[in-house]
């Protein structure tokens, strides 16, 4: 009962400092501002800092997966080969795969080196055959130009998809034809003349650089295979965050002679670089915590210097110095909630604007993107509030032991 009753002691006389109408005239309300309107840049600086981390980190390893799928299972002979090997086929455990709840799709595939030639240019590439499980749904995202040719097995087609890079490099254009040379070892090269249908842009330097999408019946036919034969899978999972948790389980289905490779793993050097982000996001939210702290703690200083002949008479009243401490603490947070408000509002509001908007561009070729991605998740938000208001309640139970020095008679005298 004892506990209860200080609790509404403390809290009460709190609010009635926090919300007296008298604080409009104290020379220190200037500085109360001044320290709300740190926190809210704190927090503002701390959301954005968060959002943008996640949500770059998150669009990247998403994009590698669309393009390449976030597992793939391909044969042990094709190493890092360009040239796709014959999957052994036979020992795939692909009905256990689909019924996995985590994949959303799988999709037949086969690589195969060769150059292009136009009249103005030529440039190594490779052609990425796929069939008519392929998810055009998905690859929409990509498409800057034309369409997505549809690919079955009654019948091959030549038509294909080019990344904006190399049909800008060949001066192709939609509906421009040209022709493909495919080396062939000890042999002559082999020709095919393609029409171009669809350009596409990832914005992934390792993607655009090199590659072609067309029919797999093209590929299966320069490798001598029958039309069962695939150079592997791409399985697609619905959250690109369960990578490493679905991964074992379809690495259990790849089968003998075959093995299943992740995203991250074959873009390997851009995945570190994306860890990174990790790094930074801790860094600079460290440091905005620390300017909410010192702004806190500046604020409450100033409230016990202002406050001193109220400490006084609290004191002469019987108050105990752990009441008082308590008092003014619960003060100093009751002014950090609007600088916390406005600031989460802020963010959310610029958050929103960039990911409907897209104001802030990127270079592509650096960043993997052409504009700032966000990732905004109100429980995130939320948690970055809620530590901000722990650690400033922790921090302030040193300055506030200034109010144990007091003497309620000088403290009187004082005013």
């Amino acid at each position: 009962m004892k506990k209860i009753s200080e609790l509404n002691f403390t809290w009460f006389i709190s609010k009635k400092i926090a919300f007296s109408k008298s604080n409009k005239k104290n020379l220190s309300q200037i500085i109360i501002r001044i320290g709300q309107a740190a926190i809210a840049i704190g927090i503002i600086v701390s959301v954005l800092t968060m959002a943008i981390g996640l949500g770059s980190k998150k669009a990247i390893k998403q994009k590698m997966a669309d393009f390449n799928g976030h597992i793939t299972i391909r044969s042990y002979d094709s190493n890092n080969s360009f040239n796709s090997s014959k999957l052994n086929r036979k020992n795939v455990q692909l009905e256990k795969i689909k019924e996995n709840p985590d994949v959303s799709n799988i999709q037949e595939y086969a690589t195969r080196s060769g150059v292009i030639r136009t009249k103005v240019n030529f440039a190594g590439v490779i052609l990425k055959g796929v069939s008519e499980d392929f998810d055009r749904k998905r690859f929409k995202e990509f498409m800057i130009k034309g369409e997505i040719p549809r690919y079955t097995k009654k019948s091959i087609s030549n038509e294909v998809m080019l990344s904006e890079k190399i049909a800008k490099e060949m001066k192709l254009h939609i509906d421009s034809s040209f022709v493909m040379f495919f080396v062939r070892e000890n042999q002559t090269p082999i020709y095919r003349r393609f029409t171009l249908k669809g350009i596409f842009r990832t914005d992934i330097k390792q993607i655009d650089d090199v590659f072609l999408i067309g029919d797999i019946q093209h590929i299966q036919k320069l490798n001598h295979w029958n039309e069962e034969d695939i150079g592997g899978y791409d399985v697609f999972i619905k959250d690109i965050e369960d990578l490493d948790k679905v991964f074992p389980k379809i690495e259990e289905c790849a089968g003998f002679n075959n093995y299943a490779e992740k995203a991250t793993t074959t873009f390997s050097q851009i995945n570190d670089w994306i860890r990174i982000f990790d790094t930074n996001i801790f860094i600079i939210m460290s440091i905005m915590m620390v300017v909410v702290v010192i702004n806190i703690i500046m604020v409450l200083l100033i409230l016990i210097i202002e406050r001193t002949n109220s400490i006084g008479m609290l004191k002469t009243l019987g108050a105990s110095n752990k009441q008082i401490r308590k008092i003014f603490i619960n003060y100093t947070l009751f002014i950090m909630i609007p600088g916390l408000l406005v600031g989460n509002c802020m963010a959310i509001a610029l958050l929103y604007i960039q990911k409907y908007f897209e104001i802030i561009k990127l270079n592509p070729d650096n960043y993997y993107v052409s504009s700032v991605p966000v990732y905004i998740n109100f429980f995130y938000i939320f948690i970055i509030s809620l530590v901000s208001l722990i650690i400033s309640g922790i921090v302030l139970l040193l300055p506030s032991f200034l109010i144990t020095k007091i003497s309620p008679i000088k403290a009187i005298k004082f005013q």
